[in-house]
């Protein structure tokens, strides 16, 4: 009778056992994702839109998952090193990229032989934020519009300035999409950044540039620099009164900057879904749209397919401007 109950007992344990694994929550297993460290690689120095983007986003993560997740700054050759280190790196979702526009869809077409393939290399998560940039000009530059604008350059070919923050940079090649859209000839001046080309637009030895909206948005609000139009294809929350480029004359025409989430390809789809489906619940609480929000970005969630589908045609875009525009290829 011992050795009946005994074994009985041993039965019950192990039915409870199995019951209270199947009511475990999600992730408590030990081979759930994430069950160690993730890391998000920023192939820009510490400090721009791009880092502090992702270091909130990572300590949102962080505290959902119950696992650190970090940012890494792999800086350098216009955001392709750490893009191509995150290409390289395991495909298990635990090394994580920020990919921006210049990046990740640019810079494929400015270099001869590039080190990774922005669609072939990479397995997208989710789009995270975009923006447009802003066409400003200094007081000096007697146009309101952008039909004056036009008129203006034109009137002075190739003498009309815009700057930007270097050669090939999306500021860069939205000005060149600007000019072919508008048959005017433009004056490319490139700078070593964002911050000392606003300086000479301020100071009037600039007179245009296609500045992000993060950067020049303060300028506006103070009537230091003047605001023409917006890139997007609809106006912007926070600048209501300023109108698109494509309701200003020139339809189709956008240029957006934009930020998302990519994993290295042949990262697990069950791993990549459980990484859409954290970002997407992070971006939907209201404390992350206002944070964004005063940034001057959009908050953008997409699906893992939308957005491949959005980054392959970005490259495209991009690429037959770099070829349209006569761009050095490197």
């Amino acid at each position: 009778m011992k050795v009946v109950l005994s074994l009985l007992c041993g039965s019950l344990a192990i039915a409870a056992s199995g019951t209270a694994q199947a009511q475990a929550p999600a992730g408590a297993g030990a081979n759930a994702f994430p069950n160690k460290m993730v890391r998000i690689v920023v192939p820009f120095p510490p400090g721009g839109s791009t880092d502090v983007l992702a270091r909130k986003l990572a300590d949102a993560m962080t505290q959902d998952f119950g696992q650190s997740v970090i940012v890494e700054n792999r800086p350098g050759a216009g955001g392709t090193v750490g893009s191509a280190f995150v290409a390289r790196a395991p495909a298990d979702g635990y090394t994580l990229l920020m990919g921006v526009t210049g990046s990740h869809a640019v810079s494929y077409s400015l270099y001869a032989k590039p080190s990774y393939d922005p669609v072939k290399d990479f397995a997208p998560i989710s789009m995270i934020v975009n923006s447009p940039l802003m066409l400003v000009k200094n007081a000096n530059v007697p146009a309101r519009t952008v039909p004056d604008y036009v008129a203006y350059a034109k009137s002075r070919p190739a003498q009309v300035t815009y700057g930007s923050p270097g050669n090939g940079t999306s500021m860069h090649l939205t000005g060149e999409m600007f000019a072919l859209a508008t048959g005017s000839q433009l004056l490319h001046v490139p700078y070593k950044g964002s911050a000392p080309a606003l300086n000479d637009l301020l100071g009037g030895q600039l007179d245009s540039m296609f500045g992000d909206l993060l950067v020049v948005q303060q300028f506006v609000k103070s009537g230091k620099i003047q605001a023409i139009a917006v890139t997007s294809q609809q106006r912007h929350p926070m600048f209501p009164d300023v109108p698109t480029v494509a309701e200003s004359g020139v339809p189709g025409f956008e240029a957006l900057s934009w930020q998302g989430l990519f994993a290295p390809a042949g990262t697990p789809p069950e791993v990549v879904s459980a990484l859409n489906a954290e970002v997407t619940k992070v971006l939907d609480r209201p404390e992350m749209k206002t944070f964004f929000s005063s940034q001057g970005f959009i908050v953008t969630p997409s699906s893992p397919d939308a957005f491949k589908t959005f980054v392959a045609a970005e490259v495209k875009k991009w690429a037959a401007i770099v070829k349209a525009a006569g761009v050095p290829v490197e």
